[in-house]
């Protein structure tokens, strides 16, 4: 009975469908790594600002250059921290966005990018383009190992308007339990049900 009640309980707690998959985003301002976007130029200090997005990642600024409007152009952004500063240029930021990804060896990425950036998968340099330069398309091969693995894309927009990023990631939810620990926390429940059963009677 109690068994059927936690097995019961166990499908309702979890969600039919996994949520959206998002990236954590922060933002350094007047960062001199925004001339040369890699991850060794990341500040260790607190960001300005902090976010989160979802993919496809694509930003562009508009006329108002400001890193707010930055912000908003992208899909399914939230700002977290720093919202006094979404008014501030967009001149000289670093961003640097982190996450998980599902990839294959041998996938290929396309980013698309006004200033410079570098994307790592699973301690891999994907792609690198971290310097100065009008709106360019790069394209890269992943060539590690098959699985789901962390990932820092670093973007630096340096040099005046305009500032554009451009990326689809085969993003994983960070928040949702990974698929092999279902099992685990199914056997868990039943236990938890037999042990109070026994207890009960």
């Amino acid at each position: 009975m109690y068994s059927g009640f936690f097995l019961a309980l166990m499908t309702v707690s979890l969600p039919a469908a996994l949520p959206a998959s998002t990236v954590a985003g922060s933002i350094w301002e007047n960062a001199a790594g925004a001339t040369d976007a890699t991850p060794l130029n990341v500040p260790t200090t607190t960001p300005d600002i902090t976010f989160t997005t979802s993919t496809p990642i694509n930003f562009a600024s508009g006329s108002l250059y400001t890193i707010g409007e930055f912000l908003a152009s992208g899909s399914g952004s939230t700002v977290l921290t720093g919202s006094s500063q979404l008014g501030n240029t967009l001149d000289n930021t670093l961003f640097n966005f982190v996450g998980t990804v599902s990839v294959t060896n041998g996938e290929t990425f396309t980013a698309g990018h006004d200033d410079g950036l570098t994307l790592v998968i699973d301690g891999i340099t994907v792609i690198s383009a971290p310097g100065p330069t009008a709106f360019s398309n790069t394209t890269s091969t992943y060539t590690g190992p098959t699985g789901t693995f962390a990932f820092q894309l670093v973007y630096g927009e340096c040099c005046g308007a305009p500032g554009d990023l451009a990326i689809s990631l085969p993003l994983q939810s960070s928040v949702s339990p990974e698929p092999s620990s279902l099992p685990l926390l199914a056997v868990g429940l039943i236990a938890l049900g037999a042990g109070l059963k026994r207890k009960l009677r």
